[in-house]
């Protein structure tokens, strides 16, 4: 834990962003009711144009017949869009002080953003990264400009460890170049590499001094992603349902499917918030560990939308793929965020062998739901929410039989 404290209040009289520049010094691990602020969640919202963008060429590519191609494409730009979303999310954990001058890179990080959103077609369509990798660059090279800042700011092992990131921000983009000058056969393998010389960045950077990161500010903003995503899964599902009804007035085909999407993101919504994960985040190798796992929540939780637009257009006959495959669109991307979830939030706070089992299963029970032929949805939405009453029921039972009795009158 750092022992560098919060910036010194501003003098009364003008708005925060409007008064004179300050130092970028890191915010106390243990600074009392800090949460997310206006500019992170404009930030955020930026972001999720970048996944809606990936997520209607994922649909495009499985409603098409190749799913194996459209899913490596997602996995792929989901990672970028995502890995720029988790840089930002911890350093601003730590050195937020929501000046002017951090306001404006922040602002040029966004434009990054909507750049790279701008190239995620091309990137599927014709594997032509140049926008994605612009946008990328637009993004991270704001990112070192913060850390520097952060840097000039600091001394000792801090300042040794804000140019650690700078320099290792700074150098992986040479590396994401390759993905526009290579030739294409080599461009898969540039990027499994970049992945993990990216990943290994923050690990090599805090080993001698961590940041401050503020464990209830870093659990609000994984949260608030978290409805977000969730949030533009059910936009995506109600937008493909609106319009095969306006075009093919197919009622008693998709209202099982618009029922069990509902209660697929409204268990899924339940079941990530229904613990105080912000407790459990002590130490960096608790959180790298945890933030990382979070791809696959987010990159699982945004496929559920574009499963259950690829299920619509199955149903209607404007999908070329079996309903085994659509329903798989739904099932497995479900599935993997129940085990997820799990593996990372409520596998702490269970108590006995029957509720850290209630997730597992759910999960194996929404693969079967996949053989339903035009009621896997459905099924899997029933399964999903009987996994929540089920959980809530053990863990009611559980408080119950922890609470202590109430004294007999008379006795003391």
């Amino acid at each position: 834990m750092t022992s560098s404290s919060a910036p010194a209040p501003a003098p009364q009289g003008a708005p925060q962003h409007l008064r004179p520049l300050r130092r970028l010094t890191a915010r106390g691990r243990e600074e009392p009711h800090r949460v997310a602020s206006p500019l992170e969640l404009f930030f955020d919202l930026c972001f999720v144009v970048a996944i809606a963008q990936a997520g209607g060429e994922l649909v495009h590519a499985v409603a098409e017949g190749h799913p194996g191609e459209g899913v490596l494409n997602y996995a792929l730009l989901f990672f970028a869009i995502w890995w720029a979303w988790m840089n930002f999310t911890w350093f601003s954990s730590a050195y937020d002080n929501d000046d002017a001058l951090y306001r404006v890179v922040t602002l040029i990080q966004i434009a990054g953003v909507l750049v790279l959103a701008a190239g995620v077609s091309q990137g599927f369509a014709e594997h032509d990264y140049m926008a994605v990798w612009l946008g990328y660059v637009i993004m991270r090279l704001a990112m070192v400009a913060q850390w520097l800042r952060a840097a000039r700011s600091a001394e000792g092992p801090e300042r040794t460890m804000a140019l650690r990131y700078a320099g290792g921000v700074l150098l992986c983009q040479f590396g994401w170049a390759g993905l526009v000058l290579l030739p294409e056969a080599a461009r898969l393998w540039v990027y499994v590499a970049m992945v993990v010389v990216e990943m290994c960045v923050p690990l090599y950077a805090e080993k001698d001094h961590p940041t401050s990161w503020h464990p209830h500010h870093i659990a609000e903003r994984f949260g608030l992603f978290t409805i977000i995503v969730l949030g533009e899964t059910v936009s995506a599902a109600t937008v493909a349902v609106k319009s095969a009804l306006v075009e093919h007035d197919a009622l008693g085909e998709l209202l099982p499917i618009a029922a069990g999407g509902l209660l697929i993101v409204f268990s899924a919504w339940w079941i990530y918030f229904v613990v105080p994960i912000h407790g459990h985040l002590r130490s960096n190798r608790q959180s790298f560990l945890w933030g990382y796992g979070h791809y696959l929540i987010f990159a699982a939780a945004a496929s559920i939308g574009a499963g259950l637009e690829v299920a619509v257009e199955q149903a209607v006959g404007g999908a070329h793929i079996s309903t085994f495959a659509a329903s798989a669109a739904v099932t497995l991307p479900t599935a993997l965020y129940l085990v997820t979830v799990w593996a990372l939030h409520a596998r702490h706070f269970k108590v006995g062998l029957a509720q850290q089992l209630v997730l597992p299963v759910t999960a194996l029970l929404v693969l079967c739901c996949t053989f339903l032929g035009d009621w896997a949805v459905p099924a899997a939405g029933a399964v999903s929410a009987v996994a929540v009453a089920t959980g809530t029921t053990l863990t009611a039972r559980t408080a119950g039989r922890e609470r202590p009795a109430p004294a007999a009158a008379g006795v003391s």
